[in-house]
């Protein structure tokens, strides 16, 4: 697939089972919804997909079932970054050998390495693995940030073809796309501020609320690229508890929960993750009849 990278991409939640055993069966029911609610790309193994309680196997194995579930109906983007580069070349290699179309790759956690770390570890990846690769900077969960001056380095190279800015910093996003725009895609990683972002020039948003309100969201995105603010504007208002409500615990617990009682997947979260705690449901049930969202 070939399909331009932009709108409202899905970081798909990974459906499971009360034992912790991946859903497969409810993941492609929710690939199906995705594809009729008009969600432009699918990232897999993600954050929001649990990915730091998957074993190699099954990490690999996920990608592969979304490859084979939306039967290149709709583009599918495989999470692969590790604070190990070699574990990263591996996951990346893997989901090029398992027909992903694109790669998003986290900095590197715990382990803070330098800038010209950074710098290195995303160069290597994109001479070993020929695939279209996305960077993701998320300093709240990574304990580790990647400058603008590294991002600019890195625009360089032909297969590192975008950034998901998860910094929640406006004027950051902006500034990645006036630096370089005009060599990868700049995504908002932070739904509070999809809207303010694209209208400074990103190309999509790397969404969590698309989980629960994909169609909102991919006409909020295809207003916002074709310039009618007014309209994006319009449907963000809508969103706008549901972004902040999500995240009342750490992501995924709350979307979850919320996939739940909206009928779309089962119970079932892997620890150190548990159940959304009691006293958050009324808000994230509020915010899902904001958007009206049946539960």
């Amino acid at each position: 697939m070939s399909a331009k990278l932009e709108g409202s991409m899905v970081a798909v939640v990974t459906p499971m089972l009360s034992d912790g055993s991946i859903d497969f069966a409810a993941l492609r029911s929710l690939i199906d919804w995705h594809v009729s609610e008009g969600t432009n790309a699918i990232v897999v193994a993600g954050t929001t997909g649990e990915s730091a309680t998957l074993s190699v196997q099954e990490h690999c194995d996920l990608v592969e079932r979304c490859v084979e579930f939306s039967n290149h109906r709709i583009p599918i983007i495989a999470g692969t970054g590790s604070n190990s580069t070699e574990e990263a070349i591996y996951f990346t290699q893997s989901a090029k050998k398992g027909g992903a179309d694109a790669c998003l790759l986290v900095t590197p956690y715990y382990n803070k390495p330098s800038q010209e770390g950074l710098y290195r570890h995303f160069k290597t990846i994109a001479e070993k693995v020929d695939i279209p690769q996305i960077l993701y900077n998320v300093p709240g969960r990574t304990a580790c940030d990647m400058s603008i001056e590294i991002v600019d380095r890195l625009a360089n190279m032909d297969n590192i073809v975008g950034i998901k800015d998860a910094t929640g910093d406006v004027a950051r996003g902006q500034e990645l796309v006036k630096r370089c725009g005009g060599r990868l895609s700049v995504y908002s990683g932070e739904d509070a501020i999809n809207h303010a972002l694209m209208e400074g020039g990103a190309c999509g948003s790397i969404s969590v609320t698309a989980n629960v309100a994909p169609r909102l969201m991919a006409n909020m995105c295809s207003f916002a690229l074709a310039g009618d603010i007014k309209s994006a504007s319009s449907i963000d208002k809508k969103l706008f508890a549901l972004h902040k409500n999500l995240f009342l615990e750490s992501n995924p617990v709350p979307v979850k929960w919320a996939l739940t009682k909206m009928g779309r997947i089962k119970e079932g979260i892997r620890l150190p993750l548990v159940g959304l705690d009691e006293k958050y449901h009324l808000q994230v049930i509020e915010a899902l009849k904001d958007a009206d969202i049946s539960v």
